[in-house]
């Protein structure tokens, strides 16, 4: 029997931390917005930032019962022509993409911009879950693997030449595929190849190849005479020292110049606070200066004073700092790790692998998201232009981020009629 309400058996506290967190977002927004304003207008002007970020909101109502009015499953049937429009959209921008801010990940209509990656995240996870959903893929074969992160690649490389930031994303599709049987060595390699990215950038590559063999040998006996393989130890060695030797080349020819001035602000190599530097090291002030409490709400100096760049999309998480303080940070960090561990929670009950993939998907889609943003802020990762969600400004990003949720909300309330 079918629901009779788009809102039955919806899951109102994972709806309600969406809701906060969206009022939150905006109220943020119209805060580090008023700094570039010459006298206090209506809150429903169209023609300022925060205005128009209410609209988007607005939109975002008739979509989500949009989204909630298709039955669960035709996501699950359609899933392969949805990912298949996504990677078209993405495909598009070479030929028709706007260029803002020296990114072409845009297509303008009028003054209207739509940004593709920010739904393509959506169509990627439900593509993934559809895969793994197949009772005859096993993540122990390697066909099977290569199929499945061939599905991720096809965004990743369709998008790094507009926003490698978003590419970066789609790495957190690792960890689904972890938790539904991909070999754990996918995992370290990745973890041990970014190590070794960071250190060679700091590290002679001679002396990190030295402490890499050292660790090896130790590894090698450490390990039970059983388990030894000196051929294997041997082409790890060579593998970490050709990656060690190449760090340099792709650092200096296929980084562009303000990603390697990012990362070398943030390894201390280069400081330059009225360059490259200046937002992050703005960003570091006016977080640290709203001590426990804040400033309060519209009264921060720095916000006011529009001493952080872009303080309303990518650097919204520092006027929260700034003006709410430590506490309101906490309560903010709060409201975020609650609607994570909930949508996780939400996947475990499902009675489908594809809900149960897919709400995977959409856990580690926001964290990802969420972690790097508030890194990022706090100067403890390279700014490369990854929102927080349902905060920073921009009607893709909201409807992007939505969409992603609520599917899976739709997906949940489903469950109790499939057998």
């Amino acid at each position: 029997m079918k629901n009779q309400s788009v809102t039955n058996n919806l899951d109102w506290i994972s709806v309600l931390i969406y809701i906060v967190l969206v009022i939150l977002g905006w109220l943020n927004i119209y805060s580090s917005s008023l700094s570039s304003i010459a006298e206090e207008t209506s809150i429903f002007d169209f023609t300022q930032i925060y205005g128009k970020q209410f609209m988007f909101i607005l939109f975002s109502i008739p979509l989500i019962f949009v989204v909630l009015s298709v039955d669960g499953k035709f996501y699950e049937k359609f899933s392969s022509v949805i990912y298949v429009i996504g990677l078209l959209s993405l495909a598009g921008l070479f030929v028709f993409g706007k260029t803002i801010k020296g990114q072409a990940n845009w297509y303008s209509f009028g003054s209207f911009g739509l940004q593709p990656s920010e739904f393509v995240k959506a169509a990627t996870a439900l593509a993934l879950a559809k895969y793994l959903s197949d009772v005859q893929v096993n993540l122990k074969d390697t066909n099977r693997q290569i199929q499945a992160l061939g599905i991720l690649a096809l965004p990743i490389l369709l998008i790094i030449p507009h926003d490698p930031g978003s590419a970066l994303i789609y790495s957190v599709f690792i960890l689904v595929l972890y938790r539904e049987g991909l070999p754990s060595w996918y995992v370290w390699t990745g973890f041990i190849a970014l190590v070794l990215f960071v250190l060679a950038l700091v590290i002679k590559p001679l002396a990190l190849i030295g402490i890499s063999l050292a660790v090896i040998v130790f590894v090698y006996y450490r390990s039970r005479i059983i388990h030894r393989n000196w051929i294997l130890s041997a082409i790890i060695f060579v593998t970490i020292s050709g990656f060690v030797f190449s760090v340099d080349y792709v650092f200096e020819n296929v980084f562009k110049q303000h990603h390697r001035d990012r990362f070398n602000i943030l390894l201390g190599k280069e400081v330059d606070m009225k360059g490259i530097g200046y937002n992050t090291n703005q960003s570091e002030i006016a977080i640290g200066s709203g001590g426990w409490f804040g400033k309060g709400y519209l009264e921060g100096t720095q916000t006011k004073g529009g001493f952080v760049p872009e303080q309303h999309t990518d650097y919204i998480f520092t006027t929260v700092g700034e003006e709410w303080g430590f506490l309101g940070s906490l309560f903010v960090i709060s409201l975020f790790v609650c609607l994570i561990i909930r949508i996780i929670y939400l996947s475990e009950r499902q009675k489908t692998k594809f809900s149960r993939v897919y709400g995977y998907c959409v856990a580690g889609i926001l964290f990802i998201h969420f972690f790097v943003n508030i890194a990022m802020v706090l100067g403890i990762f390279p700014t490369i232009g990854v929102p927080l969600p349902f905060f920073s400004y921009g009607g893709s990003g909201l409807w992007g981020f939505t969409i992603l949720l609520f599917i899976f909300l739709k997906m949940d309330a489903n469950k109790v009629n499939e057998w």
